[in-house]
């Protein structure tokens, strides 16, 4: 079997077309991009070793001030349990939140030699969503990941584990989750992270194995 370039250079440009992961979870004030707060938003960076496997390298978060004239739904914020004006947030304006967050994404794209950063989420249409009515709010033009392709970890877990709730997913792969951490920003990046590395990992490590029982079949055949 041929191998590709990825199998001759194990790195993170040659694995996803030069696409560098990033695992982004919003927390907001309804589901409306266009008219609802975004609350907090945090990213994960991944990074990958020198036998080609990924892990969690850094993650940032930060609390998000409601922009002007932002509809806050008394639901969603029952959901979430977030006060979006106590003073204890630390919160920032939503042009200093997502200057930090993408200037931090778009280091780890240098650094790996990624040519662009691509959402990884668990609804990652909502999470895209938010991030790019905020830029487009806040006048930020150099949005670090790409317009609306990205990565399901709801499909990727009903694949690889049956599961597509993000909590039972996690559970599936064998890590733990606990529901009073749970609907934090920075919590459910993390676990999705952990489980989207699970999930790639494990399908490099069982390629290169059936790619070893071909060849072997291969060269059976032959002889």
């Amino acid at each position: 079997m041929a191998l590709t370039e990825f199998d001759k250079n194990p790195r993170m440009a040659n694995r996803f077309r030069g696409y560098l992961p990033v695992i982004v979870d919003v927390e907001t004030a309804g589901f409306n991009a266009a008219t609802d707060a975004l609350l907090e938003v945090s990213a994960v960076i991944v990074a990958m070793d020198e036998s080609g496997l990924i892990d969690i390298t850094d993650s940032k978060t930060i609390h998000v001030i409601p922009f002007e004239g932002a509809n806050l739904e008394a639901s969603a914020l029952a959901f979430n349990g977030i006060d979006p004006y106590h003073p204890l947030r630390l919160a920032v304006s939503e042009h200093d939140a997502l200057s930090k967050i993408f200037s931090m994404v778009r280091k780890a794209v240098r650094a790996q030699e990624c040519q662009r950063a691509i959402l990884v989420g668990h609804n990652p249409a909502f999470d895209i969503g938010f991030i790019n009515a905020a830029a487009a709010r806040q006048g930020i033009k150099r949005n670090p990941f790409h317009p609306f392709c990205t990565f399901d970890t709801a499909t990727l877990g009903g694949l690889a584990f049956g599961q597509t709730v993000l909590a039972r997913a996690v559970q599936a792969a064998g890590m733990s989750w606990d529901n009073d951490q749970a609907h934090s920003a920075l919590y459910d990046a993390e676990r999705t992270a952990r489980m989207f590395c699970r999930i790639v990992n494990d399908w490099d490590r069982r390629r290169k194995i059936d790619d070893v029982e071909q060849d072997n079949a291969n060269a059976s055949l032959q002889t």
